[in-house]
């Protein structure tokens, strides 16, 4: 998917977008917040101009003014025409009050740039396919195993988060995906996740580096406590894992303010790192990407849908009573009170909002807030702000210009106890006009309570709400239509039945309200960000899920919770937070933290000091002094005169120091344990990552393809420090394991002086398939019994690489069909029009075959296993020559897919990944390669249980005769081709531009042969001309001692003076 941030989008004319107000995207440099208090409006007068002209007429052409309804016109003229003006007085005076409310404040305004009017909105990017599944789905495939997703649990408690959780899981099951769960702590919900995804492990810090992340398709993160395993992944080579982490906390929100205040610039980058790891972040609502805005690089995205707010509205009715929270907040239960909401993006600092929301119920409140009726009275409660902003004053004075009763409006801040204010009320407006992306929370939480709700027609409510049914809509900016909106649901002076049936179908939509939505919007994210194996087999249809409803069954009795349990959760949940990873980095990040500022609060934690600038150059200049001073003690010992003592001591010495003296090819610790040992196996690994899966010990040592990423304090191999063109990314990442391989046998005896070697992939061990002690035991006893014979011994079979099914059913080509994509026998090229079988093709190019002569080699179909993960053991003359046969057949097939039509993509790429970057092309077919070459030049092929250490003979040579091709693998004839190769490599004879075989290894043919010996002759020639002249010169002229040095002949009369 793309990482760069959308950029902002703004229609300053307050007509852009369904709602008719302007958007704002929220990718701006500016941080938003929510209920905190900071910051208020800005004071710069804003003009409104009208778009429509005004009608021009003249008083000679008004006919409809005379005769005898001239008086009716005229009356109808002016009522009009005191309304607007009446409307105009109004809102000009709330205005007026609130900015006087805003100056009092004093704060700054987190709204620059945008126009009253204008709405925030957020722009997702675009994820990597747009339209899901339904171009795989349409080409043929063949799978045999479902897709995995590996999912990784913050923890497992009975909350709303784990709710959404387990709904979606429950329908991603139902599509084909297998899930393999992973938790960072135990809970109470365990016995539920391991129903669905079976064993559950439980990950520590010594853990994260353990698991093979590349046998899934993607992973799931579900918290933000589970950053340390993010941590893991952004190790080579796991970098590619698609990964979907979903965050529905807001603790590190509210903290990134205080970091950028207290100076903490370095953790906001840590954490933007982290961030940056992801492919997606989702956010379960519009406001939280606003809140972490600060973090996005590009990656944020929104599936709307939690159960949350049902959860919360339910258990709070079950322990609090909405008489008692009535009187305890000073409202009689004959009171109708209306409670008026909006977003809580900008509530707290803007009074914008609220002044055009007070100018839209103007109307309803000098209707209803200046009466007092028998029994009771209407009160108007606003939901909005901070609880210590200063907002209150201004409200009152609003109420006081308007004539309403004292005590009739009231304002508590969403700071305060949320659900007790919602509970308490009868009615619940929402009077913001800004248009939303999403459901209101609030309005959830109020269906919930069975409240009758009323708001404007936005697009995303009259998408789930009907009108008269689950709630009342009225047109924004259209007081008559919310007067006539309120009417139905007061019947003398109280809620009507109206009202009560709508707040009765309010609360039974709301109990599953965008559980359809978030069961589908995962669904689709993943089909779009996930890359799919050629041997998985797709997902199911989205339109196969039918379920609409989260799954309350399962968390029922949390929900049900009394008082004394509700205090407990949420002291245990405030616990919780206190000890969150969020609070555990700023701990760690303290120490290296160089600002003594403190928070607002003056609480904060000063740092020790960090060395600056200055420091490292005054470090600088003493250590370049220290090593001045050591060159003229030196060079002073060198002048001083001393005793050297007797010849023979310093003969004796000298002897001594030529032993003991450093040879470039002095073998280290690692070399010393492999001496006297047959056989040595080769780890390929690429990337730190891989470092926790290769083994210790004298039978193993690492081979790295980077210099960059090789292990510390080891004698590991560098594969590119032998095979220069290793060092090119693109070489690097077609080959794989197979370039590791080439480095070894160029000059294999600089390195290698064993009778066997052996190779084995870091993936072995991360897919349990690596030698147990036991089986290397028995594989160090047989080599060293059976020294007679060509054979090669193999640990790691196909169907233990992810291939499932009987072998019976799936033969080797159709095997390696799975493997590439559908690609190894057939190719097909869309350009030329063609098909082409992409071993057969390269096998019959790397012989010069014609075409009416059969090209594939043929494979038994006996059920026997066959080699994967390179990971083996044969003769060393053996793996040269296989290396032979594989650097032409490499070659080969670069060539053949370099030449089809000069497609920039991958024809073998076993996944869309793959295909367009080119990454891992070659991989598995070469990794199959080994098989074929072993079969046809009658190799014994013996594997070896990778646990108990058995051998079992697989594909006998006695069976293969009549099968074999073992003219095409004669050693002569692949002799006699690579001398060919080197012959055209040496005379600069390439027959294309990029030509890879030159680059995998050595070359060498008879013309190089004569060539050197003719060089080492005329060396030896050449010294010994030199060495007559000397001796010619010797006898002419004497021998003649060199000079020691030349003395000054005044020193020297001095120095005899003295």
């Amino acid at each position: 998917m793309g990482r760069s941030s959308s950029p902002p989008e703004t229609d300053d004319s307050g007509g852009g977008g369904e709602g008719g107000g302007a958007f704002r995207s929220i990718r701006g440099p500016f941080p938003l917040k929510r209920n905190r208090v900071k910051s208020d409006l800005d004071d710069r007068p804003v003009l409104h101009r009208s778009r429509s002209h005004p009608t021009r007429f003249n008083r000679k052409s008004l006919p409809w003014l005379k005769g005898k309804k001239s008086v009716f016109y005229f009356l109808v003229l002016l009522a009009v025409f005191l309304y607007a003006m009446s409307s105009m007085v109004l809102q000009s005076s709330i205005t007026a009050v609130f900015r006087q409310g805003s100056d009092r404040g004093g704060r700054g305004s987190n709204r620059e740039g945008l126009r009253i009017g204008s709405t925030l909105k957020f722009l997702p990017p675009r994820v990597s396919r747009s339209d899901g599944l339904d171009s795989l789905r349409s080409e043929p495939r063949i799978g045999v195993r479902a897709p995995r997703l590996a999912l990784i649990l913050g923890n497992m408690e009975k909350n709303p988060q784990s709710l959404m959780l387990i709904t979606v899981m429950k329908n991603l099951q139902k599509l084909g995906y297998v899930l393999k769960i992973f938790a960072l702590e135990d809970g109470k919900s365990h016995s539920m996740w391991e129903q669905m995804g079976g064993w559950i492990s439980i990950l520590g810090p010594e853990q994260y580096d353990h698991i093979d992340w590349l046998i899934f398709e993607g992973i799931i993160v579900d918290s933000l406590e589970a950053k340390e395993a993010i941590s893991s992944l952004m190790q080579e080579p796991f970098c590619s894992v698609p990964l979907v982490w979903i965050i529905q906390e807001d603790i590190l929100a509210n903290r990134l303010l205080q970091y950028e205040e207290m100076g903490w610039k370095h953790l906001v980058s840590h954490w933007k790192t982290t961030f940056s790891r992801a492919n997606v972040i989702v956010f379960p609502d519009f406001t939280l990407p606003m809140l972490y805005s600060v973090l996005d690089t590009g990656n944020f995205f929104v599936v709307p849908g939690s159960p949350v707010d049902v959860w919360a509205a339910e258990s709070y009715s079950k322990t609090q009573s909405k008489y008692q929270l009535r009187k305890n907040r000073g409202f009689s239960t004959d009171d109708i009170l209306v409670l008026v909401v909006g977003s809580s993006i900008f509530y707290n600092d803007l009074s914008w909002d609220y002044a055009v929301a007070m100018h839209a119920i103007g109307p309803l409140l000098t209707k209803y807030a200046r009466r007092k009726d028998e029994g009771g009275s209407f009160k108007f409660v606003f939901l909005c702000g901070n609880s210590t902003d200063g907002y209150d004053d201004a409200l009152q004075e609003v109420a006081a210009r308007l004539g309403l009763l004292d005590g009739s409006v009231r304002r508590y801040g969403l700071n305060s106890d949320v659900s007790s204010v919602l509970l308490m009320a009868d009615i619940v407006l929402y009077g913001s006009d800004q248009d939303v992306q999403g459901f209101p929370p609030l309005l959830i939480r109020a269906m919930t309570f069975g409240i009758p709700v009323i708001a404007p027609d936005f697009p995303i409510l009259k998408k789930y709400v009907v009108d008269g049914i689950h709630g009342i809509f009225f047109p924004k900016h259209n007081p008559d239509a919310l007067m006539r909106a309120f009417s139905l649901l007061i019947s003398n002076g109280k809620l009507s039945k109206f009202a009560q049936k709508v707040a009765s179908s309010g609360r039974l939509l709301a109990k599953n309200i965008l559980a359809s939505e978030c069961i589908t919007g995962y669904a689709r994210l993943l089909e779009n960000v996930l890359n799919f194996s050629s041997d998985a087999m797709l997902p199911g249809s989205i339109s196969q899920l039918q379920q609409g409803a989260w799954e309350w069954n399962l968390f029922r009795k949390e929900i049900e919770m009394r008082t004394v349990d509700m205090q407990n959760v949420d002291e245990k949940a405030t616990l919780l937070r206190k000890y969150s990873v969020v609070y555990a980095l700023e701990e760690e990040f303290t120490n290296f933290v160089y600002s003594t500022n403190g928070s607002d609060n003056g609480t904060g934690i000063l740092s020790e000091d960090m060395l600056t600038k200055l420091d490292w150059d005054v470090l600088r200049v003493l250590e370049s002094s220290e090593e001045d001073e050591r060159i003229e003690m030196e060079e002073l010992e060198d002048r001083t005169e001393r005793n050297l003592g007797a010849w023979d001591d310093l003969y004796r010495n000298a002897r001594k120091a030529e032993k003991v003296k450093f040879e470039a090819n002095e073998r280290d610790e690692g070399e010393l344990e492999r001496t006297g040992q047959n056989v040595c196996i080769y780890e390929i690994y690429s990337g730190a990552g891989s470092w926790p899966f290769l083994h210790h010990g004298s039978l193993y040592r690492g081979l790295s393809l980077t210099l960059r990423e090789r292990r510390l304090r080891s004698d590991d191999v560098n594969a590119a420090g032998r095979l220069p063109f290793l060092k090119d990314s693109y070489y690097r990442d077609i080959l794989c394991e197979i370039g590791g391989m080439f480095s070894i046998a160029n000059k294999v005896d600089d390195i290698h002086r064993r009778p066997w070697i052996g190779f084995q992939s870091w993936r072995a061990a991360g897919r349990k398939a690596s030698l147990s002690l036991k089986a290397e035991k028995v594989l160090e006893e047989t080599i060293r019994e059976n020294t007679t014979g060509d054979v090669i011994y193999f640990w790691a079979r196909v169907d233990k690489d992810g291939v499932t099914g009987s072998n019976d059913v799936l033969t080797f080509w159709s095997m390696c069909d799975i493997l590439n994509g559908g690609h190894c026998r057939h190719v097909i090229s869309i350009i030329c029009n063609i098909v082409m079988s992409a071993f057969e093709d390269a096998f019959r190019r790397m012989y010069g075959l014609p075409l009416h002569v059969e090209a594939l080699p043929p494979m038994p179909e006996d059920g026997g296993y066959w080699s994967a993960l390179h990971s083996w053991v044969m003769p060393t003359p053996s793996f040269l020559e296989f290396i032979m046969f594989s650097r032409m057949f490499t070659d080969s097939l670069d060539a053949l897919h370099t030449n089809s039509g000069k497609i920039n993509t991958c024809l073998l790429g076993s996944s869309e990944l793959e295909a367009s970057s080119k990454q891992h092309c070659y991989c598995r077919v070469l990794e199959l390669l080994v098989n074929v070459w072993a079969y046809h030049s009658a190799r014994n092929m013996v594997y070896m249980d990778p646990h108990t250490g058995s051998l079992e003979e697989q594909h006998p040579v006695e069976q293969r005769k009549g099968f074999m091709w073992a003219k095409y693998f004669n050693f002569t004839l692949l002799k006699s081709m690579d001398e060919d190769l080197a012959e055209a490599a040496d005379d600069g004879d390439h027959p294309r531009e990029m030509w890879l075989w030159p680059l995998t290894g050595e070359v060498h043919w008879q013309g190089i042969y004569e060539r050197e010996r003719e060089e080492r002759y005329r060396l030896k020639m050449d010294k010994k001309r030199k060495t007559r002249e000397k001796l010619r010169e010797r006898q002419k002229y004497g021998y003649r001692q060199k000079t020691l040095a030349v003395i000054d002949p005044k020193k020297r009369q001095k120095t005899i003076a003295e």
